[in-house]
């Protein structure tokens, strides 16, 4: 009754107290680790305090192939609207010089033919730089400067069209376009091949214009502290892609399984199934090769964070021969099951291979399989 009548204050109630307790758990999140490469192969790097801005107009080319589209645009309208602006004020100057915006009697030679105005003015220069030509105004010999001003418009012209149109191509063909039909899995897995546990991943092209000379990379990224106490935020460390021909070349022809082999060297070695969620690293894959209808050369990447690396997981078949010829099914392409692996890590691993018969006992964590 005190609580209805409004006598004691709600937030007082323990009732009330409980019910906010309730209804409000309170969670205890990790906080997740900003990846260095995003999934779809951006890299997540920010420039800041860059103090010498000059040397990208150094190179003013590159500067605006990669410029975004609604910037470029934007320099390659201004770009002819500032010129033919440039150019009619010229061509005014000429004419008001000349003494053609006066009527004059007959017969009487002016510099440029029909400019009464700047509007006139300005339509003549549209007509000499993108040589539409309509008739109405002509440049005639009684003015020498009007002839070496239509030279200098002329060439002034050519090399911005030159300029623009070759910065636009560059953008439609770049080689960043074909690699958005080069795939990676969402997931990596760990399991065994083998007798080894191997980091796995599956690659394809969805195109059937191949890559020339294809090669992989495999970094993983991660903070290490040097011996003398020098803290590497980014350590990339490169590790080597299973390859019986030694090399990180692949023909990618239709979906590959990349497989790294987890031994002394690599830097999962002593990374076992439970103390994988907790390791602070990120795998980078980089994917190059040469375009084969353009020859330009593309590369596509993508990371996978601890929590995208499944342990004991196998990725599914998806290539099938059917009516004498291979065929391939992306709706598979991510798909995994799991598989028998060993939780405990590669290390673990080869100390137990290593036991002699009957010491098993030393190595319990070895023994259970998924």
């Amino acid at each position: 009754m005190l609580a209805r009548k409004g006598i004691i204050p709600e937030e007082y109630l323990l009732t009330r107290i409980a019910e906010d307790h309730i209804s409000q758990p309170h969670y205890c999140t990790k906080l997740r680790r900003a990846r260095f490469v995003a999934k779809n192969g951006a890299c997540n790097v920010a420039h800041k305090n860059i103090r010498e801005q000059g040397r990208f107009l150094q190179d003013v080319f590159t500067t605006l192939v990669d410029l975004k589209w609604h910037h470029t645009l934007l320099i390659f309208t201004m770009s002819f609207l500032c010129s033919w602006m440039m150019f009619a004020m010229a061509w005014w100057l000429i004419a008001f010089a000349h003494g053609d915006l006066d009527p004059k009697q007959e017969p009487y030679v002016p510099c440029v033919t029909s400019i009464h105005s700047f509007t006139s003015a300005f339509l003549f220069s549209i007509e000499v730089q993108v040589t539409i030509g309509f008739g109405g105004r002509m440049v005639t010999e009684d003015c020498p400067l009007a002839i070496m001003v239509l030279i200098i418009q002329n060439i002034a012209g050519l090399i911005i069209n030159a300029v623009m149109l070759g910065c636009i191509f560059m953008k439609t063909a770049q080689a960043n376009r074909r690699a958005e039909t080069l795939i990676f899995s969402k997931y990596a897995v760990i399991a065994c091949r083998e007798g080894h546990l191997c980091f796995m991943f599956r690659v394809g092209d969805l195109r059937k214009s191949m890559i020339i000379s294809a090669s992989i990379r495999i970094q993983v990224v991660k903070k290490t502290v040097s011996p003398e106490g020098e803290v590497v935020p980014l350590s990339q460390i490169e590790i080597q892609v299973e390859n019986p021909l030694a090399t990180n070349s692949i023909f990618l022809v239709s979906p590959l399984i990349i497989s790294h082999t987890i031994d002394s060297r690599s830097p999962f070695y002593n990374i076992s199934s439970s103390s994988l969620p907790n390791e602070e690293l990120e795998v980078v894959v980089i994917l190059e090769g040469v375009v084969e209808t353009t020859g330009i050369t593309t590369q596509a990447r993508t990371s996978y964070l601890p929590e995208e690396i499944l342990w004991g997981h196998r990725f599914e078949p998806i290539v099938t021969e059917e009516e004498g010829r291979y065929c391939v099914d992306y709706s598979k392409f991510g798909n995994t099951v799991k598989t028998r692996t060993p939780l405990c890590s590669a290390r673990e691993l080869d100390e137990k291979n290593r036991t002699p018969p009957g010491e098993e006992d030393k190595h319990p964590s070895c023994l259970r399989k998924r």
